[in-house]
């Protein structure tokens, strides 16, 4: 039997509530992000690494609590808690991996196609591991190519965030950026979400797991507190929200050499006061 599927049991709030939770997350990462490329050294993984918890924390408290408006007729949805915490696992570590890459390489070419494919890719990973935590009198089934359109979706929108976040042109311009990537986000699960199908057993055999209330109502406090404290940090450095982070010298930055113009210039000046040099020949001359 072909169970009829809801994913709006609550009306308009779970994907509003879930759309600004994206934003959120996007907001404190891609600022993370920017202000890492501003400095070297310990601090630069630091904040790559904030960026990365808050952008899995965000999506994956998005994700969560969308499907907390999720519903099948005629089965309850009950949830595996180890495959729910190894979403959370796989949205950071993924996104973790895409940010590095861009952080060290930079906002642009193959760095930020990598790194942009990399995030993408872990944010629906994410997203199709959170549904496969779900145990129902049922079974699932996928549309194809909505499937792959949600994964281009993520990809897409991962990289574009990226591409802003390297811009490095003010708080304004990452707030912009984030909620991009927040509306992407969103839209990405519930393109996943239009392409499933679920038939309903109809039997009474009781699904195994935890109900959503039961599970992902207190799971949700970690990354919700993790994400206020990164926004706290991130309102006691003025140089993050101002968008003026003292970017270190070109010629102090690893693997470039330091520039010796200036200190040639006194040198040339030197030569000059004392007019042309007498070249002499090292050739012996007859006598």
């Amino acid at each position: 039997m072909q169970g009829t599927v809801d994913g709006f049991s609550y009306g308009l709030v779970t994907p509003l509530v879930a759309y600004l939770m994206a934003c959120l997350g996007s907001a404190l990462g891609l600022r993370c992000t920017t202000r890492s490329m501003a400095v070297s050294g310990a601090w630069r993984p630091g904040w790559l690494a904030l960026g990365s918890a808050a952008i899995g924390s965000g999506i994956w408290t998005m994700h969560f609590i969308a499907m907390m408006g999720f519903t099948v007729e005629g089965t309850p949805i009950h949830y595996d808690r180890s495959m729910t915490f190894a979403s959370l696992a796989i949205a950071v570590a993924m996104v973790g991996v895409g940010i590095f890459i861009v952080g060290y390489r930079g906002a642009s070419g193959a760095a930020l196609f990598t790194g942009g494919t990399i995030t993408g890719l872990g944010i629906a990973s994410m997203h199709y591991l959170g549904m496969a935590s779900m145990s129902l009198d049922g079974e699932l089934s996928y549309n194809t190519l909505t499937v792959a359109a949600s994964v281009v979706i993520a990809m897409a929108a991962a990289t574009a965030a990226l591409w802003a976040a390297g811009q490095v042109r003010g708080f304004l311009w990452s707030v912009g950026a984030s909620l991009v990537m927040g509306l992407a986000v969103t839209g990405m699960h519930y393109t996943g979400m239009a392409a499933l199908r679920v038939h309903v057993h109809g039997t009474a055999d009781p699904a195994t797991g935890e109900s959503a209330a039961a599970l992902l109502a207190p799971m949700m406090i970690g990354p919700l507190a993790f994400l206020v404290l990164a926004g706290i940090v991130v309102m006691f450095d003025p140089l993050m929200l101002m968008g003026r982070a003292a970017v270190t010298p070109v010629e102090h930055k690893p693997g470039i050499p330091a520039h010796s113009a200036p200190h040639s210039a006194p040198t040339r000046r030197r030569l000059r006061a004392r007019g042309p040099v007498e070249h002499r020949s090292r050739t012996p001359q007859n006598r």
